[in-house]
């Protein structure tokens, strides 16, 4: 299946020039690539007194690395022997299995290197695999850079990491607002506060006016010396600031295409993509941003989103300044906007608004959109999920015709693999933000999995109940019900990294007499996608719950228990 599902793309006849040639080899492909990633850094404007002034720390905090031989060998151990190796050719799997033997000299390397604030050369170059996008395969702007690094510079890099977020997790430096890269905090989180927030606007009676937003290669064009000023500025020791200033600067790096290399060229700015540190990295430089805003806003790493309650045609002004104002800070901190491919979209109103972003020193009026994918999930301007139940339901069928092809005899134990890891997944991907709740979109899901158990051995002439009983599964609409039990778990417990308060209502004391003591309050709804949306369509099944499943210690104690509760009342 990791063979039949490996996507390896030609990149060889790239358009070169004006256009009107192409790449004959790999070799060719690769520097043109190297040469197209190049164009994208960012040359950074000088810093001038007052920004520098601004950004001085109130006061630094001492902040000390463990680089022990113990913590050092903990790391290499749970190396992933899989993965590919940097320029360097140090395997991972050679670096597990000599774990006891390396533990020691890396420990003293890292140690000197942190001191000294000096990474070796080889740590610091990069060989870069292009990752096709989506559009022309011609068109060098279609790939993505993704770095291969050193992978003993990616143990250290893991170290320095762990003792940074463990630091700006006890001065709660992170925004709210930001939960990529982050424990305890998801694509799903993103879009359980996103959603809870839209049709709640929509159920009083308003429409919203979204903004998605987009950056110019992101991660590729962060201005070095402006990420070190906000390192500064909140109060990093210097011998830690000197590590990472001398970790992302005169870096190189070079595209490889199966074993052909282009030139080695220099990294000018960004953060290494495929690197340990750089994701932290780049959340603390965009971490101030939701300042500057006064709308409200999500965020997952670099994907932002904006947007307001629209009552009338004037409630959208607020949302044009706060683009004014993200104009200022990206002038600022030099990390560009993409106008071209920033999105408006007006949910469910008519107060068609245009709005607004200079490109080029002129106006770029953004293009409106009535249907977009946000972190995976597809959103029309009525929300409802009819779109992201055909779209994840075509993508699963897909994955079931090719296991069809290659898998003529399937019995129960390779369909519980198949099945399982490759084909389900497409259906149940934060499902929770988008459960359907027409017949028509169950039926679209459902029909998925009739077919697939249609195809395992001995199942022919039986009904779609009992072969659901011969293969032990369930029927998709009872694992969603699991899920969101599970997921308000999480959240009610701490599990995950949000407050219950943005979801959920407690029930009142006086009226919670019997059963557990986490009984939600189930407030009235004027619309259906405001009904079925997850944080009330489950409140009457969690308030069912009996008082030994929501006491459950840990999340898989709670599955356990809540898997006995529903066999029982299947049973009954």
């Amino acid at each position: 299946m990791r063979k039949l599902q490996t996507n390896k793309p030609e990149v060889r006849d790239l358009v070169v020039g004006n256009g009107t040639s192409g790449t004959t080899c790999d070799a060719e492909a690769a520097q043109v690539l190297c040469d197209h990633f190049q164009q994208s850094f960012t040359i950074e404007k000088h810093i001038d007194n007052c920004m520098h002034d601004e950004m001085q720390p109130e006061c630094s905090f001492p902040l000390s690395v463990d680089f022990d031989e113990a913590v050092v060998l903990q790391k290499l151990q749970h190396l992933k022997t899989d993965k590919s190796p940097g320029p360097d050719g140090l395997h991972p799997m050679l670096l597990n299995c000599c774990a006891q033997e390396l533990c020691r000299p890396l420990s003293l390397i890292y140690q000197k290197s942190y001191d000294t604030g000096i990474l070796p050369g080889d740590w610091k170059t990069a060989s870069v695999c292009p990752i096709y996008k989506k559009g022309s395969r011609s068109d060098p702007g279609n790939y993505r850079p993704v770095s291969l690094t050193s992978i003993p510079c990616k143990v250290m890099e893991s170290i320095v990491r762990d003792t940074l977020l463990d630091f700006i997790t006890d001065k709660n430096i992170l925004t709210c607002y930001q939960h990529g890269f982050r424990k305890r905090r998801s694509c799903l989180t993103n879009l359980l506060e996103t959603f809870e927030a839209w049709t709640c606007a929509l159920d009083e009676g308003l429409g919203i006016d979204v903004i998605y937003l987009d950056y110019r290669k992101a991660f590729d064009t962060v201005p070095h010396n402006r990420l070190l000023l906000k390192l500064m500025k909140l109060g990093l020791p210097d011998n830690m600031l000197r590590w990472i200033q001398n970790f992302i600067t005169s870096r190189k790096m070079r595209v490889g295409l199966r074993g052909s290399f282009s030139a080695w060229a220099d990294v000018l700015s960004g953060v290494p993509q495929g690197s340990i540190l750089g994701p932290l990295l780049f959340l603390l430089f965009v971490n101030d941003l939701p300042d500057w805003i006064r709308s409200e806003m999500q965020m997952f790493a670099d994907d932002t989103k904006l947007w307001c309650k629209v009552g009338q045609v004037s409630d959208s002004i607020s949302l044009q300044d706060d683009l004014r104002q993200l104009e200022h800070w990206t002038d600022k901190w030099q990390l560009a906007l993409n106008p071209d491919k920033c999105k408006v979209m007006h949910i469910c109103h008519d107060h068609a608004t245009a709005y607004e972003l200079q490109h080029n020193g002129k106006p770029r009026v953004l293009d409106v959109s009535y249907e977009e994918k946000d972190l995976g999930v597809y959103v029309s301007t009525d929300l409802k999920p009819s779109t992201q139940c055909v779209k994840s339901a075509n993508r699963a069928m897909s994955v079931l015709r090719m296991v069809k092809r290659n898998f003529p005899r399937i019995d129960r134990d390779d369909f519980a693999v198949l099945y399982k890891t490759y084909i389900r997944p497409h259906m149940e991907y934060c499902i929770q933000a988008w459960s359907p709740y027409l017949v028509k979109d169950i039926e679209v899901l459902e029909k998925v999995q009739r077919r697939a158990t249609k195809c395992v051995m001995g199942m022919k002439g039986k009904t779609y109940e009992q072969r659901l009983q011969l293969l032990n599964i369930t029927t998709l609409e009872k694992r969603r019900q699991r899920g969101d039990l599970i997921e308000v778990y999480k959240i009610l417990t701490g599990k995950e990294d949000m407050d219950p308060l943005r979801l959920f209502q407690f029930a009142p004391r006086e009226l919670n007499l019997r059963g557990h003591h986490l009984k939600l309050y189930k407030k009235p709804c004027r619309l259906n996608i405001r009904k079925y949306f997850f944080s009330q369509r489950i409140v009457s099944l969690w308030n069912s719950l009996p008082i030994h499943v929501v006491a459950a210690p840990s999340v898989n104690s709670f599955k356990n228990r809540l898997d006995d509760h529903m066999a029982d009342m299947d049973n009954s």
